[in-house]
């Protein structure tokens, strides 16, 4: 029986200080489409730029993980991805008024708490998941943290943190999903600092939302009555107290509460892979560099994974009846000959649409491209496969003959082998975001055979033929 995908009942807000920026911010959290995952929306900057939640697009930091595209960023996030993947929601859309997530008392507790008023919605698609085939592993430069994943049949990660500490000198936690009770044993785990890194982060301007209130600071030396008043000052105390290591007399959740928040950390920063994971994690030392750089490697595996499920399941496609012939396609695209560049159409969803070119040496481009060596241009493949694209578009316009797909956007286009006269290309395109006021934005691939020939992203936008 598989497992459906699922978001939000109802939508909720949250608003707090970033932690490091010290300005008030609201999150809001909404139900998301089948397939889109967690997106994030910047609804303070113009045009409301959108940043989808994976890997593609993290940025190192040391302190948090980072989010950029386009020049808009997005700090803080690891806490908020973690409740949603703890809580077992695959797809939401988030509203952000700042650069910074809110960081409340610091863990996860308040957003998962909030999950559960808003309530959480079965939908139909089913689960994504990233299966893990073989061993990964990633070493800091200095050899400190390790991150290892390894092939499980279900996800569970494991911690284990050790610093030069009297207080903290080794602690381990762990967490296998349907074991652990994510809300209860690990998202109210907040984060901690050692006092000694409390100073020159706010010499670095960080922190200024910081307060003891929303982290364990860690005392493991004498501290002096001068430095005492000075720290005071700066969280905004009359005074302050150590008890047992900790300032402030803070208690703690768990005896193991570092470990377990940085297991916390883990979960959210690998949560940017963009699936959910069977698999094993093993962590030591990790941070939010290594926990990226993980997250960037299960990225690029789920990235290969599409690319080798794109070609159609049924190989034998171009033996069907098509669902299209020319005569059908001439109705839906402007394009007319020499440069309409798709002959049939083999499928065709709501997202997704897989059709072909019959590639002839009696094309006009092959008298000059290469004379002596005729090979497809790349721009025309990816035309060819934008026009695939804008079938799968204009198939749901109820007056088709009255729209266009024009291009707004190409990124990550890779041409993997040549394409001559006498092959077939098979194309499959996938949508990667709801249509919103026009805009569609989708993934293609163009295969030969069972070779890959090129791969792209498109953004284009729907609008109505102007007449001559």
């Amino acid at each position: 029986m598989s497992v459906k995908q699922n978001t939000l009942k109802s939508e909720f807000t949250l608003q707090g200080k970033g932690l490091h920026t010290g300005k008030e911010v609201h999150a809001t959290f909404k139900p998301g489409e089948e397939n889109s995952g967690y997106v994030i929306v910047r609804t303070d900057l113009e045009g409301a730029p959108e940043i989808p939640a994976i890997a593609k697009y993290v940025e190192f930091a040391d302190r948090a993980s980072c989010l950029e595209k386009d020049g808009a960023r997005i700090y803080t996030l690891e806490h908020a991805m973690a409740a949603l993947y703890g809580c077992g929601i695959d797809n939401c859309r988030i509203e952000l008024d700042g650069e910074e997530f809110p960081i409340l008392d610091g863990s996860a507790r308040y957003y998962v708490e909030a999950i559960a008023q808003a309530g959480v919605q079965e939908q139909e698609a089913d689960r994504r998941y990233l299966t893990v085939k073989q061993k990964m592993e990633f070493r800091s430069e200095d050899g400190l943290s390790r991150i290892t994943v390894l092939p499980d049949e279900e996800y569970n990660v494991h911690t284990v943190v050790a610093y030069n500490s009297p207080y903290l000198s080794m602690q381990y936690a762990s967490y296998r999903e349907g074991e652990n009770e994510f809300a209860k044993d690990i998202a109210p785990c907040r984060t901690f600092v050692f006092l000694r890194e409390v100073e020159a982060l706010l010499a670095n301007n960080l922190i200024k939302g910081g307060d003891l209130s929303n982290a364990i600071v860690i005392v493991d030396r004498k501290m002096e009555a001068e430095e005492i008043k000075r720290l005071s000052q700066a969280f905004g105390y009359d005074n302050i107290e150590v008890k047992e290591g900790i300032l402030n007399n803070l208690e703690l959740h768990f005896e193991n509460e570092p470990a377990r928040h940085k297991l916390l950390d883990v979960i959210g920063d690998l949560a940017l892979c963009g699936r959910f994971i069977k698999g094993r994690v093993i962590a030591e030392c990790p941070g939010h560099k290594a926990n990226a750089s993980m997250a960037k490697m299960l990225y690029k595996e789920v990235v290969n994974a599409e690319r080798d499920d794109a070609y159609p399941e049924d190989l034998d496609v171009l033996t069907e009846t098509p669902l299209m012939d020319i005569n059908k396609i001439r109705s839906l695209l402007p394009h007319r000959p020499p440069f309409l560049l798709v002959d049939k159409i083999f499928r065709l969803t709501e997202n997704m649409v897989i059709g072909c070119k019959n590639v002839t040496m009696n094309e006009p481009h092959f008298v000059g491209h290469f004379p002596t060596e005729p090979v497809m241009p790349g721009v025309l493949i990816v035309e060819a496969m934008s026009q695939c694209g804008g079938i799968l578009v204009l198939n749901g316009v109820p007056d088709p003959e009255n729209y266009s797909t024009y291009f707004m956007k190409i990124d990550g286009v890779k041409f993997r082998n040549k394409v001559v006269p006498g092959d077939t290309l098979v194309f499959k395109l996938i949508t990667t975001a709801p249509i919103k006021r026009g805009i569609v934005q989708m993934k293609g691939f163009a295969y030969v055979g069972k070779k890959l020939v090129c791969e792209g992203e498109f953004m284009a936008q729907v609008a109505k033929t102007k007449k001559a």
